[in-house]
């Protein structure tokens, strides 16, 4: 999960002419931490102070996402997996025993794109696709949106909105997704931002970020959870943190 960076806002620009662009990748000015955390403190994630969201992205992965689910177990935690669509399908079982489980799931999108053109119906059948999908096979209807990369554009913040979600993003994370990261340096990353109320990013998957970088956040999150504990903070899903969903008009689910 890569940041967005300045060259790649000025590409979006180069694509679309001013006004469209500024009005179509603005709202992605919010995936700035500082920027989120003092205006928009909803979309950070900020939910009960003595308490923590913990959310995974990316998934659900045969390969990886079965060892977390061990692993929240063994730490008697749950937590919100952003899911995306086209895994979703491909892994259906794997999607019931993560909400049997006691985890809640949201929405990350149908596929893990970056949005630099305005796509305002695909965008709306993508998320509106996604809890659908998500709903037929578990029963529960997502809450929650988070866009790939943390990118928030005018089209899918109104696609989510439309199918009733509420977009969060987070308040820290980890960098686990990059090759060079280590439990320690994930860890590290998390406990220097880590406030009561706040929400922890990690990802459950490599699918989009570095070969084998999973391992990285499994290996971190018994002492991420810790942390947490040791502050006097409870570890749960967003379903828990106070935050709720937004009044929309539904498009699925």
């Amino acid at each position: 999960m890569p940041p967005v960076s300045g060259r790649a806002l000025r590409t979006a620009a180069v694509l679309l002419p001013a006004g469209l662009a500024a009005a179509h990748i603005g709202p992605a000015a919010t995936w700035l931490p500082g920027v989120r955390l003092l205006l928009f403190p909803g979309l950070a994630g900020t939910g009960r102070r003595r308490h923590i969201a913990l959310t995974f992205d990316d998934g659900p992965d045969p390969a990886s996402t079965p060892r977390f689910l061990d692993a929240l177990d063994a730490l008697g935690a749950r937590a919100t997996f952003f899911v995306l669509g086209e895994h979703v399908v491909r892994h259906p079982e794997l999607v019931r025993e993560t909400v049997r489980r006691g985890h809640e799931l949201g929405v990350h999108g149908w596929t893990h794109d970056r949005p630099w053109r305005p796509a305002f119906a695909r965008d709306a059948e993508e998320v509106a696709r996604t809890v659908r999908t998500v709903h037929d096979l578990t029963g529960h209807r997502p809450r929650w949106y988070r866009p790939p990369y943390g990118i928030l554009t005018t089209s899918r913040w109104r696609a989510a909105r439309r199918a009733g979600l509420r977009t969060v993003l987070w308040s820290a994370w980890g960098r686990d997704w990059t090759a060079d990261a280590t439990p320690a340096s994930v860890r590290a990353r998390i406990a220097a931002d880590l406030r009561g109320g706040g929400t922890v990013l990690l990802h459950d998957s490599d699918r989009h970020s570095a070969p084998d970088c999973w391992h990285t956040a499994l290996a971190a999150l018994p002492a991420i959870v810790q942390d947490c504990r040791t502050a006097g903070l409870t570890v749960g899903p967003l379903r828990d943190h106070g935050p709720g969903p937004v009044r929309g008009r539904s498009t699925g689910g």
